[in-house]
């Protein structure tokens, strides 16, 4: 991967929590290439949700560098907030206000105000089917509403990177088919994502390339022609899965 094509870089790091004996991520290294959907994949307690924490900024590594967009995350973090767009496993909306009021606030947070606010907030309602509950206060919403609003939240100043943590977790499928439709339009318009889930067919149909991390460490990445081709793996994403980080339970 040339350094042009090259988005991310992670070069080994390594976050240890206080109290734990055990790092949570042990000298990480990985590259993204601009414009691709990695799928960040792994058992519970693998790493990957610190690991988009970090990359976020939202919590600080042990060890190691980030860039992103030739960015250090540990000295420019301000610049790098401009350019990714974060979509939590949590849903982080307020739930007394109204679907507008919530993208205002975060539109205002992410330094959007006025006609082009109200633009962009116009251009995502369609989007993600949200036309008639503008107004609605978030606390009557379904799932399927909340994860779709919660989606455009981190759109909202169209990121170039987009970072989603189980975006279509526990939502019904007419909810999962408008996200995941329209994620793949984002992508082929140019922003690079990085996605974490638990359903792994999902992911084989959306990602470009695929890292499964488990204690903290990368264990195996590429596209899944890649994997395939190796020679070490045939089947399904989720039996590839399976064979590298074992059956036995993660809780």
């Amino acid at each position: 991967m040339t350094s042009a094509n090259r988005v991310i870089t992670i070069e080994g790091l390594t976050k240890v929590y206080k109290g734990s004996t055990r790092p949570a991520l042990n000298n990480v290294s990985l590259d993204v290439a601009r414009g691709h959907i990695l799928g960040l994949l792994g058992p519970n307690g693998a790493g990957k949700t610190t690991m988009i924490r970090i990359l976020c900024g939202l919590l600080s590594p042990t060890s190691g560098e980030i860039y992103i967009n030739s960015f250090s995350v540990r000295r420019q973090l301000h610049e790098i907030r401009r350019i990714i767009g974060v979509v939590p496993q949590e849903i982080a909306l307020y739930p007394s206000l109204t679907a507008y009021e919530n993208l205002s606030v975060y539109g205002g947070i992410c330094g959007l105000k006025g006609w082009t606010l109200e633009q962009r907030i116009d251009e995502l309602l369609p989007v993600f089917g949200l036309e008639k509950s503008l107004h609605n206060k978030v606390i009557h919403f379904s799932g399927g509403m909340k994860r779709r609003l919660n989606l455009m939240v981190g759109l909202l100043h169209n990121p170039q990177i987009l970072f989603l943590d189980e975006p279509t977790v526990g939502v019904d499928v007419q909810s999962k088919k408008v996200i995941l439709e329209n994620l793949v339009a984002i992508n082929r318009a140019g922003t690079t994502m990085i996605y974490t889930s638990h359903y792994l067919e999902e992911a084989e149909n959306l990602c470009t390339d695929i890292a499964i991390i488990d204690e903290g460490q990368i264990i195996i990445q590429g596209s899944m022609d890649e994997i395939r081709n190796s020679g070490r793996f045939s089947g399904s994403l989720e039996e590839i899965f399976i064979a590298l980080t074992g059956k036995a339970l993660r809780d």
